[in-house]
């Protein structure tokens, strides 16, 4: 056990026992079921020092910390958010732009186009039942007053 685990294992079990503390005036004040509640509450440090979990717990907050220090103080970081900001900019673009020019050619005027450009085939026997499946479709729309 090295030093720096005997750190974490006293932490772990001064929040136990601070918890503990509190779950008996709990339980006395407010019944079994706060007491039972605030028992688990205090075998969780112990649990998470055992498990590692207080240890990555202390390290998450302290690189969230740097991140927001940074963020606040470095204006390599502001860059770098204006830059997700153009990014995000150049993607809105690109998908209005796409959904303009598919606006522009009517799926039923523009010839079946795959990849390079080159004109697919349709599968056999799918414009038979494409065509009687929206035959179908669009008598059900006539009916309801759609057009």
């Amino acid at each position: 056990m090295s030093y720096d685990s005997a750190a974490w294992g006293a932490l772990a079990f001064a929040l136990s026992i601070l918890l503990g503390v509190v779950t008996f005036y709990r339980w006395r004040s407010r019944g079994l079921a706060a007491g039972l509640r605030g028992a688990g509450w205090t075998v969780l440090p112990v649990a998470a020092w055992l498990t590692g979990v207080l240890e990555l717990a202390f390290e998450v907050g302290q690189s969230v910390g740097d991140w927001a220090v940074d963020l606040v103080f470095k204006p390599s970081v502001w860059l770098g958010i204006v830059l997700a900001g153009v990014a995000g900019v150049l993607f809105g673009a690109a998908t209005l732009l796409g959904n303009r020019r598919a606006e522009e050619v009517p799926a039923s005027d523009a010839p079946a186009l795959g990849r390079a450009g080159r004109r697919t085939k349709p599968a056999k026997g799918a414009a038979a039942i494409g065509d009687d499946d929206l035959g179908d479709i669009e008598a059900i729309l006539r009916k309801h007053g759609i057009s």
